[in-house]
C-alpha cells in the first residue's frame, strides 16, 4: 500500500530509541525524508544511521527555544516541514504526594511544552505550504489516569487536548492533527536500566521479568506492544491514507482502556 509519503519531510522528536526510532525507520522506508532528534550526539548519529534519516539534530526539547530550533534547522536543511511527530517524553513512577513542584514543571516542559513549541513553530510553515500533518504521541494514561505516574498522566491528558485544539484551529489550512495513545511498550521507557520495569520491581519486590510478565498479562491481548506496532499507527496517520482523519485520539493499547473514544 502506497502511503503517499515519498519525499515528505517528517520531523520526529525523541527518535533515537523505542517508538520514535521505529517510526523513523518506517517513514524512511516509505520514502520520506526523515529528521531524527535527541539529546546526545552519539545517539542521534546512531539513530540517523539505523533509520536512514536525512538529518539528525541534537537538542534538549524540554528547554525553551530548542523545539523551535529543531524546526528551523529542518527548514534550512530540507526546505520544508510536511509532518511533525511529537514523541519525546518521560515517565517515572512516584506517589502523588511526593512529586515536587520542580518535578511537575520538568514533566510539563518536556511532555507538553515541547509539543506546543514544536507545533507553534511548524504551523506557519505548513500553512505556507498549503497543509501538513501533526501526530502527537500521548498514552493510555491520558485517557485513564495511572495513579502511579501522576505528573505523566496529567501531561499526557494535556497532549490529547492540545491535539484536538490544533485540529480545530487549523483544519481549514489543510493541517491535520491527531494523537496516538499507546499502552505499555517494549521500549527503553520500560526496558532501560532504571526504567519503569526496574522501578516497579523495586517498589513491589518482584523481579524485573515478573513485572513485565504481569504488565503484559494485564492487557486484553495478553502482551506488551512492540515499538513497530505503534509506529505503524503513527505512519498511517501521517499518510495520505488518513486524509480525512483529524482531531482523533487513536488507541494502540492492546485493548487496555475499555472506552470507545
Amino acid at each position: 500500500m502506497d502511503l503517499g509519503l515519498t519525499d515528505r519531510v517528517c520531523v520526529i522528536t525523541g527518535s533515537t530509541v523505542g517508538i520514535g526510532l521505529a517510526t523513523a525507520k518506517l517513514l524512511a522506508a516509505e520514502g520520506a525524508r526523515v529528521v531524527v532528534s535527541g539529546r546526545t550526539p552519539e545517539r542521534v548519529k546512531r539513530a540517523q544511521a539505523e533509520s536512514g534519516a536525512a538529518l539528525g539534530v541534537v537538542c534538549d526539547l524540554g528547554a525553551p527555544g530548542e523545539p523551535e530550533r529543531l524546526i528551523a534547522e529542518t527548514k534550512a536543511a530540507l526546505g520544508r516541514v510536511d509532518v511533525l511527530v511529537n514523541n519525546v517524553g518521560y515517565a517515572e513512577q512516584r506517589a502523588f504526594e511526593n512529586v515536587t513542584d520542580e518535578e511537575w514543571d520538568a514533566s510539563w516542559q518536556l511532555n507538553v511544552m515541547s509539543y506546543v513549541r514544536a507545533i507553534r513553530a511548524a504551523v506557519p510553515l505548513m500553512k505556507e505550504q498549503g497543509g501538513g500533518v501533526i501526530v502527537n504521541v500521548s498514552s493510555t494514561a491520558g485517557k485513564r489516569p495511572s495513579t502511579g505516574m501522576p505528573d505523566y498522566t496529567v501531561t499526557k491528558a494535556a497532549v490529547l487536548s492540545v491535539s484536538r485544539l490544533v485540529a480545530d484551529l487549523y483544519a481549514r489550512d489543510g493541517i491535520r492533527s491527531n494523537a496516538v495513545t499507546p499502552g505499555p511498550t517494549l521500549s527503553e521507557a520500560w526496558l532501560g536500566t532504571g526504567g519503569l520495569a526496574d522501578q516497579q520491581a523495586a517498589r513491589t519486590g518482584k523481579s524485573r521479568d515478573e513485572v513485565l510478565a504481569a504488565v503484559g498479562a494485564g492487557r486484553p491481548l495478553g502482551r506488551l506492544a512492540e515499538p513497530e506496532e505503534i509506529a505503524s499507527v503513527i505512519a498511517f496517520l501521517c499518510s495520505d491514507r488518513a486524509s480525512y482523519v483529524t482531531g482523533a485520539a487513536w488507541s494502540a493499547d492492546g485493548g487496555t482502556v475499555p472506552i470507545i473514544i
